[in-house]
């Protein structure tokens, strides 16, 4: 079936072809302003452009020399390698045309080879140059001329054959004649600072030639993790010493990362210092000996964030800049197989040496939680070095669970602070489930402890502990709870009287996460327009409210509740509630603010009024006073 014809355009005349106008100077600056991130790339395109000349010759005759020189003058740089080089056909093909990559032409079966990846490497050079010049020989047709390829950032160029002896080697030899502005990159002490960065890992002979003629050696190889030392002493000086030069940080240990079957060679640093699960990146990646990136992110699982990679590989993919991975199934694959090997490592610690694996815990011990809840098998692992916040201090979990027959969670803060006194004197075993992963630990004890029971904090629970009043002692007590209950009904709060330790704690202000649901929508109730505050009310249920629990054993409670004036009683009350409300640590309404210096004051102008006026009045009285 042939094809149909595009339609004829109006009047039956034939569409005319037309090609596409670049603009080079705005390509350029589209390079340096979005794709790169800064000028300093330009070597690494060079370098990059260099190595895959290499590679490809070696593809033809493996004995090929593989030598790279960067000869660097104040405002020029001349880069030479010993590569497959171009034939004059080559030239016009490929570096006359943006986007069309050698790599594509006869070499697409050996791709994974070349460190290029998308044919810009040579315009990325304009970000520095104003003029870039290009002698090459091709080695595969040696008879054929040297040819010289030209060309300005105004996007104009020249092609010529140059005279047999102009380059009796095969190779390319690119000259860069450096931008108004950018002379800096172009100074040998800065083209040899960037070309360690980026080339020191590669495979072949690189150097940085100065003014002088010194040769100054680029690559550095094998890599440090992949020497050999006397002792594994010496072993982890030389990779502390590798992280602070290249990182800036002492680590607190060195994690191996050998993968081979994803083609991943290197080490991984733990950080000295705590860090926060939101920090991502700051690994750093070569591909194929090649600095990819410095700032890699995704590459380790995110539990992984108290390590910084350094890594080689020859199987992830870099994105269109060369600047970051792509995130595809090889990374998803890769990151899971460096997440195996830091966990290898907690496990190897558990297992012998328990004093380094302390010091780690001691700084990281939030990175391994964050671990464990997602892994029983390492929760188990590290469990008797896991410590949490409980009623019985800082204890590890395990020993607290085996400790307490049910293991009740504190939902934030404010909770543990206000139950954990009451708790530790009752024999309730609460843990502060308020920081990050505690609670979610927690939870999964059932799981590697069989046995222990897990339960949320309530308020029942803590009162259901306390030892009730003698019912004499309560019912000659009745008028006193009566006014401190009508006092804080307004706020929502019940009133119970109960002894419990420390004798000290004069009340104890208890809620649960349902009771404070309630008291806000309550607040939201009073301060709502009238259809807001119908559906508000429509809401309220048979929510449990908040308790304020009288301590009997504490003597100021007694005295207050003997107080015969029933407004003084009440004031003092308030004043109680207050206080167990500041001890719990939690926000205050503005009710509960209005509460405090309403009872604050009240108390003051009562002992000022008696101060005054000279009266005591009754022995209860003056004891409240």
């Amino acid at each position: 079936m042939t094809p149909e014809a595009p339609p004829a355009a109006p009047g039956g005349a034939e569409p005319s072809a037309h090609t596409f106008q670049v603009d080079l100077r705005g390509l350029v600056d589209l390079l340096s302003h979005h794709l790169y991130s800064s000028p300093r790339v330009y070597v690494r395109e060079l370098l990059q452009n260099a190595v895959d000349a290499i590679t490809a010759r070696r593809l033809d005759d493996a004995a090929a020399p593989a030598v790279v020189r960067l000869h660097a003058s104040p405002g020029e740089l001349r880069i030479e390698d010993s590569g497959i080089g171009l034939t004059g056909a080559d030239v016009h093909s490929l570096l006359a045309t943006i986007g069309r990559s050698s790599k594509r032409d006869g070499l697409e079966t050996a791709r994974r080879e070349f460190l290029g990846q998308f044919g810009i490497g040579l315009l990325a050079c304009f970000v520095v140059a104003q003029e870039i010049r290009v002698v090459t020989r091709s080695a595969r047709f040696p008879e054929q001329p040297p040819v010289e390829w030209a060309a300005r950032d105004d996007g104009s160029y020249t092609v010529r054959e140059l005279a047999q002896d102009a380059r009796t080697e095969p190779g390319t030899t690119v000259h860069l004649t450096a931008r108004p502005g950018a002379g800096e990159w172009l100074a040998p002490a800065r083209v040899l600072e960037l070309a360690r960065d980026f080339g020191s890992l590669l495979p072949y002979d690189v150097a940085v030639v100065g003014p002088d003629g010194v040769e100054q050696p680029v690559t550095d190889l094998p890599p440090v993790w992949a020497r050999s030392y006397p002792t594994p002493a010496a072993r982890r000086i030389a990779l502390a010493g590798h992280c602070a030069s290249l990182l800036g940080f002492e680590p607190l240990d060195v994690i191996d990362l050998d993968v081979p079957l994803a083609g991943i060679g290197g080490v991984g640093y733990v950080l000295p210092a705590a860090a926060s699960p939101a920090q991502r990146g700051g690994h750093r990646v070569s591909l194929k000996g090649m600095l990819l990136t410095d700032r890699a992110e995704g590459l380790l699982p995110d539990w992984a964030f108290f390590v910084r990679c350094v890594l080689d590989t020859d199987t992830l993919r870099p994105t269109a800049s060369r600047e970051s991975l792509y995130e595809d199934e090889t990374l998803a694959a890769v990151r899971e197989a460096l997440g195996v090997k830091v966990r290898d490592w907690l496990g190897t610690l558990a297992a012998g040496d328990p004093d380094r694996l302390a010091r780690f815990l001691a700084v990281h011990q939030l990175g391994v939680k964050s671990l464990a809840r997602h892994d029983p098998e390492m929760l188990r692992l590290m469990l008797p070095w896991l410590t949490v916040e409980t009623s019985d201090g800082r204890t590890a979990l395990d020993r607290f669970a085996r400790d307490h027959g049910t293991v009740h969670i504190a939902a934030t803060v404010e909770e543990f602070r206000q139950i954990a006194p009451i708790a530790a004197a009752q024999g309730i075993g609460v843990v502060n489930g308020g920081y990050t992963y505690d609670a979610d630990l927690v939870a999964l004890l059932p799981q590697v402890l069989p046995g222990t029971v897990v339960a949320d904090l309530d308020a029942g629970t803590v009162t259901a502990s306390l030892d009730p009043v003698d019912p004499a002692v309560e019912l000659s007590l009745a008028s006193f709870l009566a006014t401190a209950r009508t006092r804080l009904d307004p706020l929502g709060c019940d009133v119970a009287l109960r002894t419990f330790q420390p004798v000290g704690v004069p009340a104890l202000h208890l809620d649960d996460r349902e009771a404070r649901h309630e008291r806000a929508r309550a607040e939201t109730e009073e301060s709502a327009d009238a259809l807001w505050a119908g559906i508000l009310g429509a809401l309220r249920g048979s929510a449990p409210r908040a308790r304020l629990v009288l301590n009997h054993h504490n003597p100021l409670v007694q005295r207050i509740a003997a107080i015969a004036d029933q407004e003084l009683a009440g004031t003092a009350v308030e004043a109680l509630y207050g206080q167990a409300l500041l001890l719990s640590r939690r926000p205050l309404s503005a009710a509960d603010s209005a509460l405090l210096n309403r009872s604050f004051l009240g108390l003051l102008d009562w002992a000022t009024h008696h101060t005054t006026t000279g009266t005591t009045g009754d022995t209860t009285e003056g004891e409240g006073r």
